[in-house]
């Protein structure tokens, strides 16, 4: 995925100890990384809590208790920003899902990802594929899943339009489903996995159906 370009050294402090956030109180100093890491956390959150055009750089500077102006030295636009969240949440996802198959585990890590990492998922894949400039992202996404899918169903489903049909679903089901769970307040988490198991392979049952 494409990176942030930065306008600073990699190493070292980028914010001087005499800045100060936008209510007055000082800025406490930290790496570049660490810096970044901070403003990207609170932009997930800001992002997360009102979308992309509703939400300002000056909304994620008071989030991140910095100034706009630090924000700068390390993002280029609210454009580049959102794009910097989106990178993170997906390279998160991919670090805590990884495998390319539909294995006893995937879902039990596609829900831990989910609630490690909240907004990030919802702006993945509730919020971002809203936003025109960066829906190309989500249909990356969406196509990768669907190949997948197709791959690993076939050895299931007869091939045709049924497959095709459980391709397409159950990898959209399956995120509405996660995406659902948090927002019920991530209820009975040892049994989650289980329950949304259960309805992947009824879809899986309907496809297999012969009439």
């Amino acid at each position: 995925m494409p990176r942030t370009p930065t306008r600073e050294p990699a190493t070292g402090e980028g914010d001087a100890t005499s800045t100060q956030a936008a209510d007055g109180t000082p800025v406490r100093r930290l790496r570049r990384a660490e810096r970044r890491e901070q403003i990207l956390d609170a932009a997930t959150r800001a992002f997360a809590r009102a979308g992309y055009t509703a939400t300002g750089l000056d909304d994620i500077a008071a989030e991140a208790a910095l100034t706009r102006a630090m924000l700068y030295r390390h993002f280029d636009s609210k454009a580049d920003l959102y794009r910097a969240v989106l990178d993170r949440a997906c390279a998160r996802l991919d670090e805590s899902t990884g495998a390319d198959d539909f294995g006893d585990d995937a879902i039990p890590a596609l829900l831990r990802a989910a609630a490690a990492d909240p907004d990030g998922f919802r702006l993945l894949f509730r919020y971002a594929a809203r936003e025109p400039d960066f829906r190309e992202l989500i249909d990356s996404i969406t196509a990768a899943s669907r190949e997948v899918a197709h791959r690993n169903l076939a050895r299931h489903i007869p091939a045709g339009p049924w497959l095709d049909w459980a391709a397409n679903l159950i990898p959209a089901f399956t995120l509405e489903a996660v995406i659902a769970w948090l927002d019920a307040g991530r209820p009975d988490p040892g049994q989650a996995a289980d329950r949304i198991s259960q309805a992947v392979h009824g879809v899986m049952a309907a496809a297999q159906t012969e009439r």
